[in-house]
């Protein structure tokens, strides 16, 4: 039997109400799949409202050109949900953006799965060569923007 095609992805609260641990796989689009975050400017930005939002630790992360790939933990007890804090972030980030003209960044909704113990390496490695798919560079370790933040 097909399976209805979703328009837009669940967010099933990938954690408990307690604190567990876990880390989270998030990507968020930018509006339009507009190509404007392969900047200094941009991973500046994005980096500075991640240290900002903090009720979620920012682990490794890669900014694409019109996406962010990025691993996430609950820092806090106390931690509002992933989705507010997904919704904190991009306005934040939207609101201090450098380029005028660019605002309005980020599609409504973002996509995210609960990583599972041991998965964690598999799924990076397949992140980290996001670039390299998309034909950006050679090598990952080319790629100017990535990071980690936090070790999660």
């Amino acid at each position: 039997m097909d399976q209805p095609h979703r328009r837009y992805p669940t967010h099933v609260e990938p954690e408990s109400a307690r604190f567990d641990g876990s880390v989270t796989f998030v990507t968020v689009c930018t509006k339009d799949r507009k190509r404007i975050l392969d900047n200094p400017a941009a991973h500046e930005a994005l980096v500075r409202v991640w240290l900002e939002a903090d009720h979620w630790l920012v682990g490794r992360y890669v900014v694409m050109p019109d996406h962010v790939h990025l691993l996430c933990a609950r820092s806090r007890l106390d931690a509002v949900p992933l989705a507010n804090w997904v919704a904190y972030w991009k306005s934040l980030s939207s609101k201090s953006w450098h380029r005028q003209e660019d605002r309005s960044l980020w599609q409504q909704q973002f996509w995210n799965t609960r990583i599972r113990e041991g998965k964690g390496q598999e799924k990076w490695e397949y992140v980290d060569n996001n670039p390299v798919r998309a034909g950006l560079v050679l090598s990952a370790s080319d790629w100017p923007y990535p990071g980690e933040l936090n070790l999660i």
